[in-house]
């Protein structure tokens, strides 16, 4: 039997799992994932890395239990590894940030606030509108992204093309934008946007992978891993 003591075992490991969050692009990298299984190739190019770095940043989260790969042909696909656990961890880091340290408290201030000031609307608030059709989902996503999966009846118009694809939403009624996250700017940039066209428009208060972790219901196109 071994002479390490249990709870000594335990620290060990949930210290591999503490420093392998320990670092910014490993951070980002989760973040994409949790939007649907991502090959290297993709995961490097959104996070702005080579190959050969994003690879490097995938083994260490391996390596942690956070995230799990399969190989699909000639590319290796990674996914969250107790999706559910890995976005409430994230939540909960953000969570304790947010709270402890004074630079985040300052960029939120000066760009998330400064942006959008109302008050984000709620999973549970945003879920009884869709199902009285009160509201139109924005995604502004990547189409590949909302094809892996995404909140009921939404509409998937990707930021960058939001300007010249306006009048594909219904007029008259309010826009609830979303994304991949609570650090995400796309919804902020989105619901700026809209109000600039006189568009009553909302952020939800997190994105996809926060609404798909407490259970509510998603779609997804067909073929998708």
């Amino acid at each position: 039997m071994s002479s390490t003591k249990p709870k000594a075992v335990i620290y060990e490991n949930l210290a591999e799992v503490a420093q392998a969050l320990g670092h910014a692009h490993r951070l980002e990298l989760l973040e994409h994932i949790a939007q649907g299984p991502r090959s290297v190739e993709t995961l490097a190019a959104r996070a702005g890395l080579t190959f050969a770095n994003a690879s490097r940043h995938l083994q260490i989260l391996r390596r942690a239990r956070l995230v799990e790969g399969e190989r699909v042909g000639k590319q290796v696909f990674y996914r969250l590894s107790g999706e559910a656990e890995v976005v409430a961890l994230m939540k909960a880091l953000g969570a304790l940030g947010e709270r402890n340290i004074a630079e985040i408290e300052r960029v939120q201030a000066d760009y998330f606030l400064a942006r959008d000031s109302l008050e984000p609307i709620s999973r549970d608030e945003l879920l009884d509108r869709i199902e009285s059709g009160m509201v139109t989902v924005l995604d502004v996503r990547p189409e590949d992204e909302f094809a892996a999966g995404h909140l009921p009846r939404a509409v998937n118009i990707p930021i960058r093309d939001l300007d010249r694809r306006l009048s594909e939403l219904p007029a008259g009624r309010e826009v609830i934008a979303y994304c991949r996250g609570p650090y995400c700017v796309l919804s902020f940039d989105a619901v700026a946007a809209l109000r600039t066209k006189g568009v009553t428009a909302r952020r939800l208060e997190d994105g996809y992978p926060e609404w798909k972790a407490a259970g509510l219901p998603v779609e997804m196109a067909p073929g998708n891993i």
